[in-house]
């Protein structure tokens, strides 16, 4: 058994998803986003929020501005971003280090440059007038009561282009009073074996050392873990890995592996089962769709698909999963597809609450389901439509109502296409037909059997249509292809996934919304 690090006397979790993370192409948050973002994080209990920078844009100005009124943190602390003064002027006189003053928060944190040839091209200026804008920034803020951490921007390559120059920034900043100096891997070009040495090296300087690190080469968590190994005691990153270019350090990720990998009190108690949906709930706020692959909080984190794995999982589902899905508040899941075994399928019948104890009826709805996979169904995400699989095979799938027929026709107005569908069905004894126009032909027929239905039961009206996936199967028969529909549909908290397969989209269409309205009435008429 490797010998596992001892835990810091202090460790620091250093959220910058609302700064660093914010850079994010495609990723805008306005200030209400933030604020909903930094509570989520305060609820998980992370030890510090870097809200922005404010001075340096009118929103981030904004964000401390509400956050002294707006932003009762109970267990994180807010930080304000800056740098190191502009040269040849005294940080009193500097308008942002001023503005770091006025933000309201009791720390900050500046960025300095630790690679020669950023000080000298970027900055242009000298090697001992950027050691001076350090000393005189850290002093200063200190002077006016904050409680600083320099970030030392290009640290790592710097070291690698002058070693010497990049350790005197990191001990200019801790004899000038910084309470932690964080080593940046600004370009994100490190591996985890040279982070180590060059961690080592720095904390020669007796100063407490932070990690800073990007994803570029994919070592961004890797590199953070060694960076913790060497002896650093304040790991900074972001949620769900948000960032430039490939992103920073994945805290839902960095945090489970050092408290459940190292054993560390990393997290209040009881807040480690929060991480998947504080991370799912930043994802939304962000706009920004979690990857579904993402490590401990995506959907596949715990999911099961070999016949092999689910054969294995039915004696011990930890046969095949590193820790307990529960842990950091995910769900184990199987898979069922045409790579499935009996097992899968008993497995996910028993998720669903269906008894496929007898061999020979999941031996029989296995191979359904591989029929149908054939076909080119995918039940791997559609839980739904594989419940209503099993109910039919199992003769249990009592359908609410009746189509008798239906139908859509689209037609070009003044330029514009509509589509017209008319749905014509049996609910509670009675016939209806509904005609409905929409914006395309989906759009129609949904609008055609929502209304049709909902005279019997009302509750439809809820059931909201919220995502809509198609995907040509076999796009070598041209227009002849056949075709795969997706369908998520939300009822207050619930949430079911349904598709589709015909030789056209409506066709294919029809079949995901007519799964969907009966999976919503089987489970929430009223």
């Amino acid at each position: 058994m490797p010998k596992l690090p001892q835990q810091p006397t202090e460790l620091h979790i250093f959220d910058t998803s609302l700064r660093d993370g914010a850079q994010q192409e495609g990723l805008r948050l306005s200030t209400n986003d933030k604020l909903k973002i930094a509570r989520y994080l305060d609820e998980l209990g992370v030890t510090f929020i870097e809200g922005g920078w404010p001075g340096a844009n009118p929103a981030d100005t904004e964000f401390f501005q509400r956050a002294q009124t707006e932003l009762d943190l109970q267990r994180s602390k807010l930080v304000a971003f800056g740098s190191t003064r502009k040269a040849g002027v005294k940080a009193s006189e500097d308008k942002l280090t001023r503005a770091l003053v006025d933000a309201g928060t009791d720390y900050v944190c500046i960025v300095a440059k630790s690679h020669d040839e950023h000080v000298t091209r970027a900055l242009r200026t000298t090697l001992e007038e950027n050691l001076e804008m350090v000393r005189d920034t850290v002093g200063f803020l200190i002077s006016e009561g904050k409680r600083v951490f320099v970030d030392c921007e290009h640290f790592f390559d710097g070291y690698r282009a002058n070693p010497e120059y990049a350790i005197e920034v990191v001990r200019t900043a801790h004899e000038a009073g910084a309470e932690v100096v964080v080593l940046c891997d600004t370009n994100g070009g490190m591996i985890p074996s040279w982070v180590g040495e060059i961690v080592e090296a720095a904390a020669a300087t007796g100063a407490q050392l932070g990690i800073h690190a990007h994803n570029d080469t994919a070592c961004a968590v890797a590199n953070s873990m060694a960076a913790v190994e060497a002896g650093v005691m304040h790991v900074q990153g972001t949620f769900n890995g948000y960032g430039e270019r490939t992103g920073n350090a994945d805290l839902s990720a960095l945090i489970p592996n050092l408290q459940i990998k190292y054993g560390w009190d990393v997290l209040p108690a009881d807040q480690l089962n929060d991480l998947t949906r504080v991370a799912h709930a930043i994802a939304n706020v962000a706009n920004q769709p979690l990857l579904n692959r993402q490590p401990y909080v995506g959907g596949a984190a715990f999911a099961h698909k070999a016949g092999l794995h689910a054969s294995a999982i039915r004696v011990d589902e930890n046969l095949y999963q590193h820790i307990d899905p529960a842990i950091v508040g995910n769900d184990m899941r199987m898979l069922v597809s045409d790579m499935a075994g009996r097992a899968n399928i008993q497995i996910k019948g028993e998720q669903l609450g269906f008894d496929l104890a007898d061999r020979e009826l999941a031996a029989r709805i296995t191979d359904v389901v591989k029929q149908r996979e054939a076909a080119g169904y995918s039940y791997e995400a559609a839980d739904a439509s594989f419940e209503l699989l099993l109910r039919d095979e199992l003769g249990l799938l009592n359908v609410p109502f009746e189509v008798d027929s239906w139908r859509v026709l689209t037609e070009e107005r003044a330029g514009a296409g509509l589509s017209e569908a008319t749905v014509k069905l049996k609910a509670n004894g009675s016939r209806r037909m509904v005609v409905s126009e929409g914006n395309g032909p989906v759009n129609a027929l949904d609008g055609a059997l929502r209304e049709a239905v909902a005279k019997a039961y009302p509750i439809v009206e809820q059931f909201e249509l919220t995502n809509y996936q198609v995907r040509l199967l076999e796009a070598g028969h041209g227009t002849d292809a056949v075709v795969f529909t997706q369908i998520d549909t939300t009822y207050k908290d619930s949430r079911w996934t349904t598709v589709g397969v015909g030789t056209d989209v409506v066709e294919a269409s029809w079949e995901a919304l007519f799964d969907a309205m009966t999976y919503g009435l089987i489970h929430h008429s009223e």
